[in-house]
């Protein structure tokens, strides 16, 4: 089965009132394009997490996002009260030693005033990465790419079935062709011998005329072009059905694919062969189109 490289994943863990998200993202890309967005506390592990992303996606342009979403109590600054209620009392004790009239400040003013002045507030002291929270982290991250590679599955089925039921109305169109092609040697002569039939006057050697109307049929042939692409369409299925990583052997297939029905149209030199070639074409586009998805 096929796996295409268009997917999405996300995970969501908790560890000690934390919520810790993760996000994974992929379009079709020729190699590993990976773009990471990592939360501070894990960073000393991004180098482990992209092995992790690489060795499971293998392919495509990938948007990596790890995020906190922390608790209301936590991150948040403390007041140290002990400051604060030093910077009072000085204030205090200043204004009644220079004679000023006591601040009339309402207690809103005076906490807003007094919060901003140095080490009002104590700072949180940095966090550390446990290996416990490492754990969890891990085991998130395992699981959003386990979903995105579910979602690539399920790209991966609908894709194989729209090859499947574009490369069948190929084949079935090729089929097409052979009453047409068997008609057309005879149209050909007609028109050749009818033509020389008007020029007045002129004899021909009818010996000569069956060579050069052999030559020139075996010029327009296109049994060989037919038997290439039908092999090309045979290798196309069994490609398929080796499983993933087939995505840059199918796009040199189906550039086969359309040598040979370019070359049947170039030969056709009739009307309705050429239209028939003309809705190959139509099918192979669409292959080419969504063959750039597949892994």
């Amino acid at each position: 089965m096929i796996l295409s490289m268009t997917g999405y994943g996300k995970s969501v863990a908790t560890f000690e009132g934390k919520k810790i998200h993760v996000e994974v993202k992929s379009l079709n890309s020729k190699a590993l394009d990976l773009s990471a967005r990592i939360a501070p506390l894990y960073r000393e592990h991004e180098m482990e997490i992209r092995q992790m992303v690489a060795s499971r996606l293998e392919r495509g342009k990938v948007d990596f996002m790890l995020w906190v979403e922390k608790g209301e109590t936590q991150g948040a600054a403390s007041i140290n009260g002990a400051v604060v209620k030093n910077y009072f009392e000085q204030i205090t004790a200043l204004s009644k030693e220079l004679g000023f009239e006591q601040p009339s400040f309402s207690p809103e003013d005076w906490m807003k005033t007094l919060l901003r002045l140095p080490e009002a507030m104590t700072v949180t002291e940095a966090e550390e990465l446990s290996d416990a929270e490492w754990t969890v982290v891990r085991q998130a991250i395992s699981e959003a790419i386990e979903a995105l590679m579910d979602f690539r599955r399920q790209e991966g089925a609908a894709l194989e079935k729209k090859f499947t039921e574009k490369v069948d109305n190929i084949e079935s169109l090729l089929r097409s062709i052979e009453p047409y092609e068997q008609q057309r040697t005879e149209k050909i002569r007609q028109r050749i011998v009818e033509g020389l039939e008007k020029v007045a006057g002129v004899d021909y050697d009818r010996n000569r005329l069956e060579q050069e109307m052999i030559y020139y049929i075996e010029k327009l042939d296109i049994n060989e072009e037919k038997q290439r692409l039908q092999n090309h369409l045979n290798y196309f299925r069994q490609t398929m059905a080796d499983g993933h990583g087939q995505g840059k052997k199918l796009g040199f297939i189906a550039q086969e694919m359309g040598r040979e029905i370019n070359t049947t149209g170039s030969k056709s030199n009739q009307a309705e062969m050429q239209n028939i070639v003309v809705r190959m074409k139509d099918e192979l586009e669409q292959i080419k189109e969504q063959v750039l998805n597949v892994m």
